[in-house]
């Protein structure tokens, strides 16, 4: 079924991008349990759900940042440029500031707490964590997992320069080409291809010279990975030939990207051995990893196709959520962070203590937004939502040239 052209919310989105941030959200418990470096540690923490682990980080964020590609493309064809841009630096900035101030302040001082650099208490802890100047083993203070909302207010701000221009582009000769490469009859093999080779490319030249370190300056890799397929979201958002396509595409990703999964998973469980290797071993070193960022784009493809066949459809959960998830978003690491810490020097069997971080986190992000957060004025813009007589934006439907 093709996607509606009349203007409606295109609801799967907004239901596609609840769901990237919920992944995040488990991602991030699942954080606390895997053998992975992190802010604090559970006692069972080991290597047990690293494989799954693993299917789900190459694809996880580029999701969520293809989904805001989409998002501001329709924001920026409503409001322009210029209002686009002072919108989102409050929107986007208020939450930055106030994330890095208060609510990721608990994250550093218990990482620091856990490994003994330091033995105050929060609020004695809190003035020098504001201090750029405190010597700690660590940045203080620090965005941590904010870091994704720093990079999409610059990005932002970079498209509301180009933006207009790449839109104007795009309902001309731009759909030409998207309908010549993607509408014909090698359309599917196309879009199962093409919007990867510049993430295979930035993996073989850019990802060895720049490790990811969401510090927003010489992260170069990272940002070229973010940055496209973010504008890969923006210039394929009001495509019909696009969105015809990912509807023909879907099932045919699906099968690739379970066919690869089950591959890597088994090659990812002997890895050590390989990496060690030089000549043919590296060269097949090489190869898979090559092979995991197609892997992570049939993944995006086939949950866009899925999504669109399945949830364009409003629910009054969906009106709910289009408003919650960020401030959830926002709470969630701290809330990991902080209960994690608490339960996992309880004594408790795995899981009972993951059942009971898995709570804390979604009550704490349940409760606090629904009690605090949507119900407070002042609160709201620090947290990323509008006044209370704004009803939350959804992503428009995909409309004809």
């Amino acid at each position: 079924m093709a996607p509606q052209t009349h203007s409606t919310r295109r609801y799967d989105l907004d239901w596609l991008r609840i769901i990237a941030f919920a992944i995040l959200i488990f991602y991030h418990i699942g954080m606390f349990y895997v053998s992975w470096d992190w802010h604090v540690k559970s006692v069972h923490a080991g290597t047990q759900a690293e494989g799954l682990m693993m299917l789900v980080n190459p694809w996880r964020l580029s999701l969520l940042f293809l989904i805001s590609g989409v998002a501001l493309r329709f924001a920026l064809d409503k409001t322009g440029p210029v209002r686009q841009a002072r919108e989102r630096v409050v929107r986007l900035g208020l939450p930055i500031l106030f994330g890095m101030a208060v609510i990721v302040a608990p994250q550093s001082w218990l990482q620091l707490l856990e490994s003994g650099e330091t033995h105050a208490g929060f609020f004695a802890f809190w003035p020098d964590y504001l201090n750029p100047a405190s010597d700690f083993s660590i940045i203080t203070p620090t965005w941590n997992h904010l870091w994704y909302v720093v990079y999409l207010l610059v990005y932002t701000l970079i498209l509301a320069l180009v933006g207009p221009a790449l839109s104007a582009w795009t309902r001309g000769p731009g759909e030409r080409l998207f309908e010549a490469v993607f509408g014909g009859r090698w359309g599917v093999p196309a879009l199962l291809v093409l919007p990867s080779l510049p993430h295979l490319l930035y993996r073989a030249v850019l990802d060895p010279i720049f490790p990811t370190t969401h510090a927003l300056t010489n992260d170069w890799a990272n940002h070229a990975h973010s940055f496209t397929i973010l504008l890969t979201g923006f210039l394929f958002a009001k495509s019909p030939a696009v969105w015809r396509t990912i509807e023909r595409t879907w099932p045919w990703a699906l099968g690739l990207a379970v066919a690869l999964g089950v591959v890597l998973s088994l090659i990812w469980a002997n890895w050590e051995p390989w990496m060690e290797g030089d000549g043919v071993l590296a060269a097949y070193v090489w190869s898979i990893r090559l092979v995991r960022i197609w892997y992570a784009w049939l993944v995006i493809a086939a949950i866009l196709g899925m999504g669109q066949r399945w949830l364009n459809r409003p629910s009054r959960t969906l009106t709910y959520m289009t408003e919650a998830i960020f401030p959830w978003y926002i709470l969630h690491q701290t809330l990991i962070v902080m209960a994690g810490y608490w339960l996992t020097r309880q004594g408790l069997g795995v899981w009972s203590e993951f059942a009971g971080v898995t709570l804390a986190t979604i009550g704490g992000c349940l409760l606090l937004h629904e009690l605090v957060i949507r119900r407070i004025a002042w609160l709201r813009p620090f947290f990323g939502l509008k006044p209370k007589t704004a009803r939350a934006a959804g992503i428009p439907a995909i409309s004809t040239p």
